[in-house]
């Protein structure tokens, strides 16, 4: 004679039975890649997004792949190398904005989706879109809360990223924009580019500081590694005076911002990125979805198609609670996606 418990389980066993093909149903055997230009803590969420999303999604493999330099030629060789190795999805930072699309188109040829993360490739290209921070407008608010912090006047130096970032000239471009509604009451005497390598960062911010720190009334940062550098070195130094608005979240700029040392700094997205494009590639490279021909995609000077991940800035009262506000974006992006961006079958 069966048992209650027996019997019950025996009554639930198809249902039990059902509901594993289902998940073994939506279960994906896709392989996706997520590679940044080259070693930047910057994408160092990105590892982290890519396990999540394998585990959340139910994918194959996730994988955070990163050249051994910031090199086109290294990055287009390792997406070569995984293409052979069975991966059929790439999110990609390119490493050149117009050289990384002969690589894309080679992998569309292959019927493997590709996107730009966290900067765009120039248009025209195979990349299906572009999902980074609208750093244009990022810069632009930047600047504007580091004159806003200065009082509305005053002298700034802009510490920019490498020239070879597709996202540099836009940075460039908006700070001057923000400078110039101020009708010349602020003046920005220089753009310092090439400053987001440590050793450069080291070398060209204290320069500046050492010879012109009484000439100096505010620093917009623009790249992660200049933006520590300069919250470091007015720690250093004790000045409170010199404005500093930076951009990301390493804790020494949280710390500067905490303690007064900067007046801000601008978060951007990267988990986000990594998180929401894995999902999306497998979504692309399942054949279930597409990229909707009327999606609300903005144009901006490289691409008739990006999609803004989310920026925010930190300021003393909210350094503590931005993080929630970042996930809740990032939360936001990913369920609205296939409704916004996606025909799926």
């Amino acid at each position: 004679m069966k048992t209650r418990t027996a019997r019950a389980l025996g009554s639930a066993l198809p249902a039990l039975i059902a509901g594993l093909c289902l998940s073994v149903a939506h279960a994906s055997s896709n392989k996706i890649a997520l590679i940044p230009g080259g070693p930047h803590p910057y994408f160092a969420p990105w590892e982290q997004a890519a396990a999540d999303a394998k585990k959340d999604f139910n994918i194959g493999a996730v994988d955070f792949k990163v050249p051994a330099d910031w090199k086109l030629n290294l990055q287009t060789e390792l997406i070569e190398s995984l293409m052979t190795q069975g991966y059929d999805g790439f999110g990609i930072f390119p490493g050149d904005a117009v050289g990384i699309n002969t690589t894309i188109e080679e992998l569309a040829t292959n019927k493997a989706p590709a996107l730009a993360l966290a900067g765009c490739a120039q248009d025209p290209t195979k990349a299906a879109f572009c999902l980074g921070t609208d750093v244009y407008n990022s810069a632009y608010l930047g600047t504007k809360a580091l004159i806003e912090a200065m009082g509305g006047k005053g002298r700034i130096v802009h510490l920019a990223g490498l020239l070879v970032d597709p996202n540099t000239k836009l940075r460039m471009a908006a700070v001057e924009k923000a400078v110039k509604e101020t009708n010349g009451v602020v003046t920005l005497t220089q753009h310092i580019t090439d400053t987001d390598s440590q050793e450069a960062a080291d070398q060209k911010i204290n320069a500046l500081l050492g010879a012109q720190k009484d000439q100096v009334d505010g620093l917009i940062a623009t790249a992660y590694i200049p933006s520590v550098v300069a919250a470091k070195s007015l720690r250093n130094l004790g000045d409170r005076r010199i404005k500093l608005v930076g951009i990301d979240d390493d804790k020494i700029v949280l710390d500067a911002v905490k303690d007064g040392f900067a007046a801000g700094t601008m978060a951007q997205n990267p988990y986000g990125q990594g998180y929401v494009g894995a999902y999306v590639l497998d979504l692309l490279a399942s054949g279930t979805c597409k990229v909707k021909a009327d999606a609300p995609f903005i144009k901006t000077p490289q691409t008739a198609r990006f999609i803004d991940s989310g920026t925010l800035l930190i300021k003393a009262d909210n350094v503590a609670s931005y993080k929630d506000e970042l996930k809740k974006v990032t939360n936001d992006l990913r369920s609205s996606f296939k409704t916004k961006y996606l025909d799926c079958k």
